[in-house]
């Protein structure tokens, strides 16, 4: 049984350490450690990580035990030889385009597991009541396959660490613009979880999954919940499909802990996806997360990074408003970008970094109360979602 808690100015762990930038699998790869390194920069500039109940925790390399507790101990032992012997194994999707083996390979992507992992044992054992490793969010690395420039599941490991010590229920959510698939297919028959993903679809993004009717087998049918929106989506049509299908599921499913992952590939100048988020639209999937956590989990919840590859521009902000909400304190929307990082984002990369935490966007959505719109693809694909889902649930998927 997870320990009770308060919901005030929630004792939050975050995850860093510079050892943590030696996950790169090449200088020209989209999955930049230099996003990490701006993240923390920016974090402890507007002085969020010198918030009396944050505390900063050093990642330990989880060992092979504790990565067997979700993938297979011959992945485990193909990602050593990847690291090691710069041994390629296209079964193991390791050596392919999006997942380039490199040296160090398994120590690096066993530290930001081990990291979420970490957190997972705080909350159990009431050390902390939030955590944050924007590092993690790995979440295409499937049981016995790399993936989606992810080599293990840090979401996967914590979520099972906390059923293994007594949780009965735990929610993950996920809003990167890439369907959660690794997550998702660990846990798919596994009624204690409800695995819960907003993405671009399928047909138009890779990994070209997350459909509606992928809905969890045998027990767990239900507990799989995906919701697929045309690429071109932003902050409205975003925004109206979480709150028309994600509280009231948490509210149906009761989960006493929730895991996000929080990829911030939707925004509009994200390379890899066709979303148009804002860092306005993205800030408020994460006070919504909280929101979740404070009403079902006595405020429990772990938050991750995941995709996210404008690096410059959307991801240090989009990850430090995150880290902000989990520890209680966001940052008000209009403060500007310290200038001590704005200068060392010039003199280190030559680029001139946004001078303000938001996009001057109006945030707005429309409430799936006020009725839906056949017309419009977005409520098509709510539509889609809570008949498969609502009615396993014992909610209606017109009106509830």
């Amino acid at each position: 049984m997870i320990p009770s808690s308060s919901p005030t100015a929630p004792p939050t762990a975050v995850v860093w350490d510079t050892t943590l930038l030696g996950y790169k699998f090449t200088d020209d790869h989209p999955m930049s450690p230099v996003r990490l390194e701006l993240t923390e920069r920016l974090s402890r500039d507007l002085g969020v990580l010198d918030a009396p109940n944050v505390t900063l925790t050093s990642p330990e390399v989880a060992d092979d035990q504790a990565l067997a507790a979700v993938h297979e101990p011959a992945y485990i032992a193909a990602v050593r030889a990847a690291s090691e012997h710069g041994t390629t194994s296209q079964a193991h999707g390791l050596g392919t385009e999006d997942n380039p083996v490199f040296a160090d390979m398994h120590h690096s992507a066993a530290r930001i597991a081990g990291g979420t992992l970490q957190l997972a044992d705080a909350l159990r054992t009431g050390r902390a009541v939030r955590g944050v490793n924007f590092a993690g969010g790995m979440h295409h690395a499937a049981r016995a396959k790399a993936s989606g420039f992810c080599i293990y599941n840090d979401a996967a490991l914590a979520i099972q660490h906390l059923l293994d010590h007594g949780a009965r229920r735990v929610l993950y959510v996920d809003v990167d613009a890439h369907h959660g698939d690794g997550t998702q297919n660990i846990f798919y028959a596994d009624p204690r979880v409800m695995t819960v993903s907003l993405h671009q679809t399928g047909i138009t993004l890779f990994p070209g999954s997350g459909y509606p009717n992928e809905i969890g087998e045998g027990e767990a049918e239900g507990t799989a919940v995906n919701l697929a929106v045309p690429g071109g989506t932003g902050d409205a049509g975003f925004l109206r499909a979480f709150h028309a299908v994600v509280p009231q599921l948490a509210a149906a499913f009761a989960p006493e802990v929730i895991i996000s992952q929080h990829g911030c590939d939707s925004h509009l100048n994200d390379p890899l996806s066709d979303l148009r988020l804002s860092v306005e639209g993205q800030r408020q999937l994460a006070l919504d997360v909280a929101y979740l956590a404070d009403e079902h989990c006595e405020s429990r919840w772990i938050a991750s990074g995941g995709g996210g590859y404008s690096i410059y521009d959307v991801v240090p902000r989009a990850w430090s408003h995150l880290t902000a909400i989990a520890a209680g304190a966001p940052i008000p929307l209009r403060t500007p970008t310290p200038g001590t990082w704005l200068e060392y984002v010039k003199n280190t990369y030559g680029v001139d970094a946004p001078r303000l935490m938001h996009d001057e966007t109006e945030l707005w959505w429309r409430s799936w109360e006020l009725g839906f719109d056949p017309e419009d693809a977005i409520d098509r694909s709510v539509v889609q979602t809570r008949r498969e889902i609502f009615p396993l649930w014992g909610l209606d998927p017109w009106f509830d």
